[in-house]
């Protein structure tokens, strides 16, 4: 299985790092994608690409911190950082109107200029979206980055959007929000093409239950395959054959 969306390098795994790598791999876990939200987690996530074999990294600012992007300086930092041969897309970038701890222009301005990194080393992109679909949706739609890909990351939107998604060519990613009550996650997951979906955890946030509200960690991600597959009344190895296809096709990855 894949972790295709982590956040090792979050302080909340100082104290255990090299431990929850094992577990992970214990576990069946067998490849790692650490994602990087500002240029100080970029250089962090490019460490540990180096220091664990199979742990791959992106790089990007998020939404958040979008407030940092300053045009063409940060444009040749981002595209430095990419050359690493273990960066394998751009991200996480995208909008959140929800919090809106960074204007919402310099958001646009900063995920439009990081779509145009990507395009310009042709890598795929990673999504962060909140209360900001519509405006992420037509801004990749001019962006010239379909072509390449990428994923909408932890996917709370409806089945329909979801295959709006798809339809242009991106995958969506669900995580342990998929075994709460009640989430509009697992009505995605029971729906969309199986060969367009991605597994992720989002460490440390939004473990799955059993263990919800505590530290999430690569290791869980059978337990959200496991779910998917109830949800779909397929095997469970078939949740793992195709999503770990999917993210190894995405990323380019070898086997």
């Amino acid at each position: 299985m894949i972790d295709s969306h982590a956040h090792l390098n979050f302080d909340a795994f100082d104290s255990d790092r090299d431990a929850v790598v094992e577990r992970a791999h214990q576990a069946g876990v067998h490849t790692i994608i650490n994602i990087a939200t500002d240029f100080e987690s970029c250089e962090r996530v490019l460490e540990l690409a180096e220091r664990y074999e199979r742990t791959y990294a992106t790089v990007g600012i998020h939404p958040h911190d979008a407030g940092i992007w300053e045009g063409s300086a940060s444009t040749k930092r981002l595209m430095e950082l990419a050359q690493h041969p273990k960066v394998v897309a751009i991200g996480e970038i995208g909008l959140d109107y929800y919090r809106n701890l960074s204007p919402p222009d310099q958001q646009r301005r900063a995920f439009i200029e990081q779509m145009a990194v990507a395009r310009d080393c042709q890598l795929p992109i990673v999504i962060h979206n909140r209360d900001a679909f519509d405006d992420i949706f037509a801004l990749v739609l001019k962006s010239g980055t379909p072509s390449l890909g990428g994923v909408f990351h932890c996917f709370s939107e409806s089945p329909q959007t979801a295959r709006q998604v798809i339809d242009l060519g991106f995958h969506v990613s669900v995580n342990g929000i998929v075994t709460f009550k009640n989430a509009t996650m697992s009505e995605v997951a029971r729906t969309v093409r199986l060969d367009r979906m991605l597994l992720e955890t989002d460490c440390p946030f939004l473990a799955p239950h059993p263990h919800r509200a505590r530290r999430n960690e690569p290791s869980y991600i059978p337990l959200v395959a496991a779910h998917i597959a109830t949800l779909r009344g397929i095997d469970v190895t078939d949740v793992e054959a195709q999503t770990d296809a999917n993210v190894r096709r995405l990323f380019r990855l070898g086997d």
